[in-house]
């Protein structure tokens, strides 16, 4: 597991970067629909 420490200050932060591609991949299918799941809606429309 890839994971980060950011010191800033009195304060540490662990970040795993895993996680966060994870959230930012889930938030651009979100934003943008994913496009195999409106061709598969699209087919199934058709029939």
């Amino acid at each position: 597991m890839s994971r980060k420490l950011i010191i800033e200050g009195n304060a540490v932060y662990e970040i795993d970067e895993e996680c966060m591609l994870k959230q930012r991949l889930d938030e651009e299918k979100r934003e943008h629909g994913d496009s195999r799941e409106n061709r598969t809606e699209m087919r199934r429309d058709k029939n």
